[in-house]
């Protein structure tokens, strides 16, 4: 291993290439203990310590509810930091305060300074992004910071934060080989983020987790509530690509009404709402000055704010184009239920999978009727397209393969028609790569 130089390519190239990375080599990067993230940061003065936190964990959602969060915050006048993974396009988009991304700068001197501390300890990818993260957090005074958890929960490098709050969105199936082949086994792990005496917000009742989230928190003398038994959806409606939803506290004997227009306008944005008021109900509870006023505002702007992108996002009109990075049931779940209440000519799919998603449950909820075109982003994890197109084959899903995102997009444009829909789903790499290029968007 060799110190890169000083420059940020060569530093990002570093960090990507020669540190294993879960995007690109999958499994092997994943560590199965807290061990290095403890000996990086115990080495660097226990950075995590130096400020307060909210832990987001969840199969769906939990992107969407740490930047909500992040921006209810931000608004409310207070610094708050953010950590989020995998980015799209740049790799600074992982940390942010108050939605402004962390420095090339930065970035540089950290690796610089610390290379020798960074060879003995081998830590993987995400593993000293954690590092970087908290470093710069702690460096620059935040009040606050939204962490949201990588991949499961219990031995996450983020797990070594005490939070203020504890958030799990939801549960579905997603990383089974890491996680568990049962959504009790992944509620397991996920529930690893609840800490003793540390409120937790569980987003969705479910009969098969309620029991696992509710022995863990009894264990640990931590208060648990559901946002789904606090909260209810009145009424819901779209305007301009925007979410109108009115909610009513489920407790509220005077049954007052809350309308949130929100600039997240995806299928499941309801669900990520209620949790979000629930989570900030045990905020204002820990004494944050949160005002109503506050939380309108910063709901109607989460993108502007934060910078959030690849969440039902819509790209063009005529035809019209949605770009989602939903990957696993939950998600593709929604976005197909959401695709059958749109009027569209014709369906076009352009969608990639890694190699080790179980496409057994997937692609069964992908419609017959839909034009496909199979592509793989670039990395070593993507399933060759053609391979993919095979697969989807014995499930009555046809069309081309092409080699790489960009060509796949092209086709799928020139044969849109103005009144056609063109989706981009199934890996967060491929929306990415549309993202990045742009490709005469």
């Amino acid at each position: 291993m060799e110190k890169p130089q000083a420059t940020y390519p060569a530093t990002l190239d570093f960090l990507y290439n020669h540190l294993p990375m879960f995007s690109r080599i999958g499994i092997g990067a994943f560590k199965k203990d807290l061990t290095n993230i403890t000996v990086l940061c115990k080495a660097l003065d226990d950075p995590q310590n130096k400020f307060k936190s909210i832990h987001v964990a969840g199969t769906n959602g939990k992107g969407s509810v740490s930047h909500s969060l992040a921006a209810v915050l931000q608004q409310s006048g207070y610094k708050a930091g953010l950590y989020t993974s995998p980015h799209l396009k740049d790799f600074r988009e992982r940390i942010r305060i108050n939605g402004e991304v962390i420095t090339e700068e930065f970035v540089i001197e950290f690796v610089q300074t610390h290379f020798n501390l960074v060879r003995r300890v081998q830590p993987s990818f995400f593993e000293i992004t954690v590092a970087m993260a908290f470093e710069w957090f702690a460096k620059n005074t935040i009040d606050i910071a939204v962490v949201e958890v990588g991949l499961g929960g219990r031995l996450d490098s983020t797990n070594i934060i005490r939070p203020e709050l504890s958030v799990i969105t939801n549960i579905s199936y997603d990383h089974q080989q890491l996680l568990g082949n049962t959504l009790q086994e992944i509620a397991g792990e996920k529930a690893g983020i609840i800490k003793p005496g540390i409120p937790v917000v569980i987003g969705e009742t479910r009969g098969e987790t309620l029991p696992v989230f509710l022995e863990k928190a009894k264990a640990g003398h931590s208060s648990i509530i559901f946002a789904d038994q606090e909260w209810e959806i009145k009424k819901e409606a779209e305007k301009d690509d925007r979410l109108i939803l009115v909610v009513k506290h489920k407790k509220d004997d005077a049954g007052r009404l809350f309308t949130y227009e929100l600039d997240l306008s995806g299928p499941y944005q309801g669900r990520n709402l209620l949790t979000t008021l629930t989570a900030i109900q045990i905020l204002r509870e820990q004494h944050w000055k949160i005002t109503d006023e506050n939380m309108v505002k910063a709901l109607s702007s989460v993108k502007e704010l934060t910078g959030l992108r690849g969440r039902w996002e819509i790209l063009g009109h005529h035809p019209l184009i949605i770009a989602d990075v939903a990957h696993n049931v939950g998600g593709i779940t929604e976005i197909m239920r959401r695709i059958k209440t749109l009027s569209c000519k014709q369906l076009h799919i352009v969608t990639g999978f890694v190699k080790d998603k179980p496409l057994d449950l997937v692609l069964p909820l992908f419609p017959k009727d839909a034009k496909y075109y199979f592509c793989q982003a670039p990395i070593p994890r993507a399933l060759p397209s053609d391979r993919l197109a095979e697969i989807a084959g014995g499930y009555d899903l046809h069309g081309k393969h092409y080699s790489d995102v960009t060509d796949a997009f092209q086709a799928a444009k020139s044969n849109a028609g103005n009144d056609d829909l063109i989706l981009i789903c199934g890996s967060v790499f491929v929306v990415a790569e549309v993202l990045e290029t742009g490709f005469g968007l």
